[in-house]
């Protein structure tokens, strides 16, 4: 079983849902059999995430991330890095340095290193740009990012290997390139989105990452995905870096009946926005579990 839950649910500025940060589990045999999952991976860690997944641990069900009323992180195996905004990496030098410092192993010494999973482009970066200026400097040396973390970086199908990843050897998991931020052409700002894929079934689940509204290179994944998670801006917004609801309104209503609307403003229960429940899936819930694949 596959299950996902969303730290939060809220836009980079949102106030009232955090932001929108995912906790993806693998079981062998499911939530109310086992009292943690057999894989984790988080996708994205952005300024809110601690404190939502410090919240989150005091949930029924959760209690796996939980060590003496601290967030215990090396419950979290991997982690999944769509892009760099601060929104979805802004945790994460509390995430390694907790890991480094405060989760040591009492025999060797050493700490717990999770694997940081993201694009070779996103990867590439993601060090000199976002990480190196909390996490670089330790006592008598400087560090890399591979001390804190176990690096994989993924490639495009078809540019490199590795393309995937999987969980429980049955749930496929690759990456896709998002439009999201446009420099000078269509997909040249280095973001992704996850698609989900199980080998028994063959059902598929898509996670949009940040994205334009983009039914050309999203469009056939999601009318065949079983589910799909897509971020949403509530209002208009000329040459918007994301998905106005306005946009996603035009899709097909068989992919919107299975699409759940996530990354939405705090106004999203004004009541101007109560069509949703009826044209869509919903609205995304925080803290609460879903099952993505049986």
């Amino acid at each position: 079983m596959l299950t996902l839950t969303f730290l939060g649910v809220g836009s980079a500025y949102a106030k009232r849902n955090f932001q929108s940060n995912a906790l993806i589990e693998a079981w062998s045999a499911g939530p109310n059999r086992q009292a943690a999952p057999d894989d984790t991976l988080l996708v994205d860690f952005g300024t809110t995430g601690p404190i939502a997944l410090h919240q989150l641990k005091r949930m029924p069900g959760f209690s796996h991330l939980d060590r003496d009323g601290m967030v215990y992180y090396p419950a979290i195996g991997r982690i999944f890095i769509t892009h760099q905004h601060s929104d979805h990496i802004g945790g994460l030098e509390e995430l390694a340095g907790t890991n480094m410092h405060y989760c040591a192993d009492a025999a060797s010494g050493r700490g717990f290193k999770p694997q940081i999973i993201g694009g070779s482009d996103v990867l590439a970066n993601l060090w000199d740009h976002s990480l190196k200026g909390g996490l670089g400097a330790l006592t008598g040396r400087y560090a890399t990012m591979a001390d804190y973390f176990e690096v994989l970086a993924l490639y495009p199908a078809g540019q490199g290997e590795p393309d995937c990843f999987t969980m429980l050897d049955r749930y496929e998991v690759t990456m896709f390139p998002t439009h999201h931020i446009q420099v000078q052409r269509e997909y040249d700002w280095p973001s992704h989105g996850l698609l989900i894929a199980d080998r028994t079934t063959r059902d598929t689940i898509l996670y949009s990452g940040d994205t334009r509204f983009d039914p050309a290179g999203l469009g056939r994944m999601m009318g065949a995905a079983k589910l799909n998670f897509h971020e949403v801006q509530l209002e208009d917004q000329t040459e918007s870096v994301h998905a106005t609801l306005s946009q996603l309104r035009t899709l097909p209503e068989s992919v919107r009946k299975k699409t759940i609307l996530y990354h939405y403003g705090d106004t999203w229960d004004s009541g101007a926005y109560d069509f949703v429940a009826d044209e869509f899936a919903g609205f995304a819930r925080a803290h609460y579990r879903y099952t993505l694949l049986d």
